[in-house]
């Protein structure tokens, strides 16, 4: 017990005490933090780009008169010139696109030096629409704002009913913490048990192991490096969800007193320059009860039960594929040997994670859902996402049990390759060779 201990300290300090992983650890929350907050900041201020394509309206039909309204992206000049004459002098013109609406309204199209995006010809789109809607419904007599009441689409709240009481179920507070819980256990099995695949394989054909090997069993010595590669991966783990937390409840908190202060700011100009009417009052308890929405769905989200699961499922998801990664290490001489075995290893991954998108989420009691969170090999990522939307104690139980036998069986099945393969050189490896290695006694 000392020896593996003495292996994993080895492992541990190794790779902690590096500069490139204290870099990373601290980095990481920081640049993801940073980006979406661009990304956000971004998509609420897009004027900030001081990108403002100049649109140039022919508009031959005479219903969408200042009806395009200039934005912090688009700016409209309506111009009475004929269309023949505007196409010709275009390229001269310092218009970035000009837009002709024939009297028929059939063939409208944009012309553009360089192709215009999909967001610019979409909006366009929307409006054009809207106002010819308004005014075909006027020609026919009908009232647009009877119309709009009986097109107002219905939204549905999930709620839970239980023994205490119902209660909001909070659909997409589930839907998303259980796809970036899902995520992140696949990237770290993949990342964390091929680091432990070549740390196992640069050992062996450094001949390093050869000396290692002569003081410790092979058991202890593949134990001793999955659980310091473990460690070093939940350490780092432990770390990102405690910075990311607290970064994002800064930035959160941040984020939510501008934004709150501007959303003030511009109720204020608006009830100034326009009488306070029931649109108005409705638009601005829209906005509040969306604010709300969104802070009840992260107030729901039961941190700890999630964080718990999300560390035992990491933990031992972790040593069981290690295990099998340490097995391809121990028995090939270079990287390049090693694809043909990764595949096999990493198809349950694939697997889940992709019906983890649609199976899994729509329908997270299914049979199918059930069994992916109940075999080990895909257990981890099916029941992260499953346990958001409930699941029974027993289940939880059953599952995390099968992962810890699962595990068992693995490490012991593994080690049995890994005693032969790692002191085995300058053979090719087959999966009947791996066989033989299991077969072998004592």
């Amino acid at each position: 017990m000392n020896k593996i201990l003495l292996i994993i300290q080895r492992e541990y300090l190794s790779r902690v005490k590096k500069k490139s992983f204290l870099v990373i650890t601290f980095l990481v929350p920081v640049l993801f933090i940073a980006m979406y907050s661009a990304i956000i900041y971004l998509a609420v201020n897009p004027d900030v780009l001081g990108d403002k394509k100049k649109i140039q309206v022919i508009d031959e039909s005479g219903w969408f008169a200042n009806q395009l309204k200039s934005s912090a992206t688009m700016q409209f000049t309506y111009d009475t010139t004929k269309y023949a004459v505007v196409k010709s002098n275009f390229l001269k013109s310092d218009y970035d696109y000009f837009l002709y609406i024939p009297a028929s309204l059939t063939g409208i199209q944009l012309y553009g030096e360089k192709k215009p995006s999909t967001n610019i010809t979409q909006k366009i789109e929307e409006t054009l629409s809207n106002v010819a809607q308004t005014h075909r419904l006027a020609d026919a007599h009908i009232d647009s704002t009877i119309l709009a009441n009986a097109q107002k689409s219905i939204s549905i709240e999930a709620m839970q009913l239980t023994q205490k009481g119902d209660k909001n179920a909070h659909v997409g507070a589930a839907f998303g913490v259980g796809m970036i819980c899902a995520f992140l256990i696949y990237m770290a099995l993949l990342l964390y048990g091929v680091q432990v695949m070549r740390g196992v394989l640069e050992e062996k054909v450094s001949r390093i192991v050869e000396v290692i090997i002569s003081s410790v069993k092979p058991m202890q010595l593949m134990m001793g490096k999955i659980i310091g590669v473990g460690l070093v991966g939940l350490t780092q783990f432990v770390l990102w969800i405690v910075l990311s937390i607290c970064l994002t409840t800064l930035a959160g908190t941040y984020f939510i007193k501008n934004n709150s202060k501007a959303i003030t700011e511009k109720t204020t100009e608006i009830s100034k320059a326009t009488p306070v009417n029931a649109a108005t009052t409705a638009a601005i308890s829209q906005n509040n009860k969306t604010e709300n929405k969104i802070m009840d769905e992260i107030k729901s989200i039961p941190v700890v039960y999630t964080v718990t699961c999300f560390l035992f499922y990491f933990l031992f998801g972790f040593l069981l594929y290690s295990a099998v990664f340490a097995a391809v290490g121990s028995a090939v001489d270079s990287e390049t040997e090693t694809q043909q075995f990764m595949m096999p290893i990493t198809l349950p991954l694939i697997f889940t994670i992709t019906l983890s998108q649609t199976v899994i989420v729509n329908n997270p009691d299914s049979s199918l859902s059930f069994w992916l969170s109940m075999i080990p090999f895909t257990s981890p990522i099916a029941m992260m996402i499953r346990i958001q939307y409930g699941v029974p104690d027993w289940q939880l139980a059953l599952s995390m049990l099968l992962l810890v036998l699962g595990f068992v069986f693995t490490c012991w099945a593994a080690a049995r390759i890994y005693r032969v393969g790692i002191l085995m050189y300058g053979k090719k490896v087959s999966y009947k060779e791996l066989a033989k290695w299991f077969m072998y006694k004592e």
